[in-house]
């Protein structure tokens, strides 16, 4: 038992003054005459043993009378821990990611956890509350409590370290509180796992809820799987993690408008197949119905105006190899001779080659850095009889590293950058058994220390980029390279052209970095908006001479189709969907994470917490004992004969 106030105890010394009373009787006895005292005796004595055990019960119920109203004023109580001397913190991470509206035995699991809270935690108990997209620091329940009531899904789930950082982050500095980190949260299975590191300042308690069906269909994605000249194929992908289902109805919407219907039969992966115009703008969206969960149900794309890249070589070699990679249907491809270039064409592009020059004049490197400077794309394909001195100045304006001498060595083209943003997704594997191009000769070059996309077996570069501006170490001429007839040349060629004009694709991602092209020339302070029926967001761009580039990241965060509007003019659509990340129900294993506690509900965490940090007040108990100890002694006095 602890005192809140101790020093009152020292008060207990009073209690000598009532045993002194007792103990020393301050009236004298008066004797009386009396005639005959035989026949009273007895009861005399009878009458003073009975007066002496009066005198003490009522001494001892005295005592203890004061002795209780005394440690009661120094506040008696009981505690596992220093609680009042002892600060302690809670900060409670709430996952409101998709997941979430997973179904539990009490409705979604997300409601459920904000129920626990608002009826485990006390009102007015002051803590730390964050989400995937909200925080409340040094609040209340009582204060936040409409906040969670209201408290809507997020398509954005922090991963677990960016959690426990955040968690820790929001305690105070103080070393000597206890601070208590729960995490609620159904703990779905990501590429990284949770891991906790002991921390003798903060305890971790992990609260993982569990729906009750863990089976979920969701459309993972759409392609076009087929371009005719009237119709196009779109194929939707659909995964299924419950048991198989033979009828799954699948719906195809035109700006709300049924187009089409079908049923397939899904076990774990299946494709369906719709086929719509190819000569018409189209806004649509391929629907399900999954009672899992709702946000993977629905994928949203559209198809505009096509537009063609515009793409200027200026050759003194054989271009038709580029003829072949940038056809009419993509790419508005035009090839001039050197000497026959109109330098006011170039503005207009959106990727310059320079195929096989053998000399830069410095009028053309000032157009072509003003070009660059404007947002345009430039790929260097030197000769193998290029005046050096030209070519440098030409790749000292793009910071890209010199020619130092024509080396005749024949070198292979073996090492590719597998992650570089020209080569993503365009193998299903690294290669080891690849038939590797080669060159006859190559120019050596002076700095290392540049971005690579593809190099020789001597890691030494054959292809290299600064920012938009991409420059091969040597002559693709046939006499001196095989690489125009190497399957290499059609992905690293074709998405340079393609990434040169960053065309609006069928749809994007909420939540990742997404760069958007827009052919449009603005007046000076005018802007791009993205609209639809729920919001209106002016992403971040950057305006050039001939085209905007728009680029959206943690906005817009709800899915849809939204219209690209300049004043309130309509130039494009633009669709995005949320990540299906959400959609696989796996979840660790909470039982092989370390230096945490385990609950399975919010409820019970918060109980444990309350226990151990729990002060028992006994100053309470010990006025009831006062009051009843003062009841027998007024029954002593009166009943005791």
């Amino acid at each position: 038992m602890q005192f809140k106030n101790p020093e009152i105890l020292y008060a207990l010394l009073l209690l000598i003054i009532p045993i002194i009373v007792h103990l020393f009787q301050f009236r004298r006895f008066e004797k009386v005459a009396f005639t005959n005292v035989q026949f009273l005796k007895n009861i005399t004595l009878q009458t003073r043993k009975s007066s002496q055990i009066k005198k003490w019960l009522t001494l001892l119920t005295r005592l203890l009378l004061l002795a209780c109203i005394i440690i009661a004023f120094a506040q008696p109580y009981q505690a596992n821990i220093n609680s009042f001397t002892t600060k302690n913190e809670t900060v409670i991470y709430l996952d409101n990611s998709f997941s979430m509206q997973a179904k539990g035995d009490n409705g979604t699991l997300l409601n459920t956890a904000v129920q626990d809270l608002i009826e485990h935690v006390d009102e007015n108990e002051t803590l730390s509350l964050f989400t995937n997209d909200l925080s409340f620091y040094n609040t209340s329940i009582k204060a936040i409590k409409n906040d969670l009531i209201q408290l809507s899904y997020s398509p954005n789930q922090l991963d677990y370290d960016v959690v426990v950082l955040k968690g820790i982050n929001a305690f105070s500095k103080d070393k000597g509180s206890i601070k208590n980190l729960i995490l609620i949260s159904d703990f779905q299975q990501k590429k990284d796992g949770l891991t906790l590191q002991n921390d003798s300042l903060v305890n971790f308690r992990l609260v993982q809820l569990h729906p009750k069906d863990k089976g979920n269909i969701s459309i993972d994605s759409l392609y076009i799987s087929k371009n005719n000249v009237e119709t196009l194929e779109l194929t939707v992908v659909l995964s299924n993690q419950g048991t198989p289902i033979e009828t799954l109805p699948i719906s195809l919407f035109e700006d709300n408008q049924l187009i089409a219907k079908s049923a397939v039969t899904i076990d774990n992966k299946t494709e369906s197949i719709f086929t719509i115009p190819n000569d018409e703008a189209f806004k649509g969206k391929v629907t399900i119905d999954d009672a899992s969960l709702n946000y993977d149900n629905t994928l949203y794309f559209n198809l505009d105006e096509k537009e063609r890249i515009k793409i200027l070589v200026i050759s003194e070699a054989n271009a038709d190899f580029l003829r072949r990679l940038y056809t009419d249907d993509e790419f508005d491809l035009t090839i001039v001779n050197y000497n026959e270039l109109n330098y006011n064409d170039i503005i207009d592009q959106n990727l310059i080659v320079l195929n096989e020059l053998k000399n830069i004049p410095n009028a053309m490197t000032t157009s072509l850095n003003s070009f660059s400077d404007d947002g345009g794309s430039i790929l260097i394909i030197p000769s193998n009889e290029s005046d050096l001195s030209s070519y440098n100045q030409l790749l000292n304006t793009f910071l890209l590293p010199n020619f130092s001498s024509l080396i005749s060595t024949e070198k292979r083209i073996t090492k590719i950058n597998f992650s570089h943003p020209l080569l993503t997704n365009v193998f299903d594997k690294k290669v080891d058994n690849f038939q590797y191009p080669k060159v006859n000769s190559y120019y050596s070059l002076s700095n290392p220390s540049f971005t690579r996309i593809l190099s020789f077996e001597d890691d030494t570069a054959f292809l290299t980029q600064s920012h938009n501006v991409y420059a091969f170490s040597a002559s693709l001429e046939e006499d001196n390279s095989n690489f125009k007839n190497s399957p290499l040349i059609v992905p690293v060629l074709y998405n340079i052209g393609k990434q040169s004009l960053k065309l609006p694709q069928l749809y994007y991602t909420i939540g990742t970095k997404n760069t958007i092209d827009i052919n449009i020339r603005l007046g000076q302070d005018e802007i791009l908006k993205l609209d639809n029926a729920e919001a209106s967001i002016v992403p971040l761009q950057q305006t050039y001479s001939h085209k905007v580039q728009l680029i959206t990241d943690e906005y817009p965060n709800t899915a849809g189709i939204f219209e690209i509007k300049s004043q309130d003019n309509v130039v494009r659509h633009l669709s995005y969907n949320y990540n299906r990340n959400e959609s696989n129900l796996n979840y660790i294993n909470l039982s092989q994470v370390t230096n945490s506690v385990k609950n399975n509900s919010v409820a019970s965490a918060i109980d444990d917490i309350k226990s151990t940090t729990n002060v028992n007040e006994l100053w309470k108990w010990f006025v009831i004992f006062a009051i009843a100890f003062l009841i027998i002694e007024m029954l002593i006095l009166k009943f005791l004969k």
